[in-house]
């Protein structure tokens, strides 16, 4: 069996309905795994991720949870770790952003991209890694972000949030390590995703940031879909408390 074969693991992707994380849900239901899609706006049936997810030939569950609800987080986490069959692999991938000039940037807007991105996260990692470390097994993976190494323009809140959540990949890993959890994340570089519209859009932006990616080109959400598989996997056992970025060489220039 390859290293790689996620046949029989049950995999929850947060922020599964479109881009990134409909890219990771396929990914990983390719290699073999059963979903249960979590977002906001899921369809209770026949999205366009759970026609990803039977075409590979697993089972697919939609949960409809806002993350900007902090008590919903809780229940979902407390729904997914009280079930008979347990979580294999987290991704958690939810999130939004805000754009606004630092002195512009709402507290309403602070306070919902922190809830989203980093607290809701913290709050159902919470609930699943505390079983998958009593099973002494599991893995966990964030989405981080180039803003998880550098300041970004009028995104404050954005990369405060990113930055948490390297950070918090770190700490949950030298915490569950020992009890044979893997903790780590992506950070996907330049995606064409809704969340990026609007610089594609801005052509003074759009050219500044190609000018700068060395394989020339804003990358896919399919472009996630290796890194996911491989870090969901035994393959990477031995990987913990890492940010993979996947960027196009962007850090790199």
């Amino acid at each position: 069996m390859s290293a790689f074969d996620l046949t029989g693991k049950l995999a929850v992707v947060t922020g599964a309905r479109r881009g990134i994380g409909r890219a990771m849900a396929r990914a990983l239901a390719e290699a073999g795994a059963d979903i249960i899609g979590v977002s906001a706006n899921l369809e209770e049936s026949g999205s366009e991720v759970e026609k990803d997810v039977t075409a590979a030939g697993r089972t697919f569950e939609a949960i409809r949870t806002d993350f900007a609800d902090r008590a919903a987080v809780r229940a979902l986490g407390e729904n997914l770790a009280g079930r008979d069959r347990p979580v294999d692999i987290l991704v958690n991938n939810a999130g939004t952003i805000r754009r606004a000039p630092a002195a512009e940037h709402s507290d309403a807007d602070w306070d919902l991209v922190l809830q989203v991105n980093l607290t809701s996260q913290f709050v159902l990692v919470r609930a699943l890694g505390k079983v998958m470390a009593a099973r002494r097994q599991g893995k966990i993976i964030f989405t981080a972000s180039l803003l998880s190494y550098q300041g970004g323009i009028t995104v404050p809140g954005y990369t405060a949030s990113k930055h948490g959540i390297a950070g918090l990949t770190k700490a949950l890993a030298n915490e569950w390590a020992p009890h044979g959890v893997n903790v780590n994340a992506i950070a996907p570089g330049y995606i064409a995703t809704d969340n990026t519209q609007a610089l594609r859009d801005d052509p003074a932006r759009s050219a500044s940031i190609l000018e700068r990616i060395p394989a020339g080109r804003w990358g896919s959400a399919d472009d996630l879909a290796g890194a996911t598989v491989f870090l969901a996997s035994d393959a990477a056992t031995y990987i913990h408390g890492t940010t993979l970025p996947v960027d196009g060489g962007w850090l790199g220039r």
